[in-house]
């Protein structure tokens, strides 16, 4: 049996959360605008739903994330780091976020993550 790779491992982690992610941009003035989207999977990217604010702060500032909250009482939450690009226009558009990093966290520190430098407990899953 083969090694599974890491896009593999960051879309079974996305599948057992569910579609239905917060999708963060920054604004022009730096703050965060975190919505929620639903997504999906084609190829290596993930598609979201997205409005203008999010399309326009992904124009200007292509650096996104995803984060799925914890889906049991201290249990991890999913974080995807990406690159984001519009595509298509007006009612039609929706973001492709290419992943460049995933982890699954929470508050705390295991040994696994301080020997990282992790302040948290991290799992590392790609990036």
């Amino acid at each position: 049996m083969s090694e599974a790779l890491p896009i593999d491992q960051l879309r079974a982690e996305c599948a057992r959360f569910g579609n239905r992610p917060y999708l963060l941009t920054q604004g022009g003035d730096g703050r965060p605008h975190a919505v929620a989207v639903s997504i999906e999977w084609q190829g290596d990217s993930i598609l979201t739903s997205t409005g203008t604010r999010s399309t326009a702060n992904v124009v200007a500032r292509p650096l996104v994330s995803l984060l799925w909250p914890s889906i049991e009482a201290g249990g991890y939450s999913l974080i995807v780091d990406g690159d984001g690009c519009v595509i298509g226009s007006g009612s039609d558009a929706r973001i492709s976020v290419t992943p460049t990093r995933g982890v699954l966290h929470r508050p705390g520190t295991s040994a696994a993550s301080a020997a990282r430098g992790c302040g948290s407990d991290c799992i590392p899953l790609f990036g």
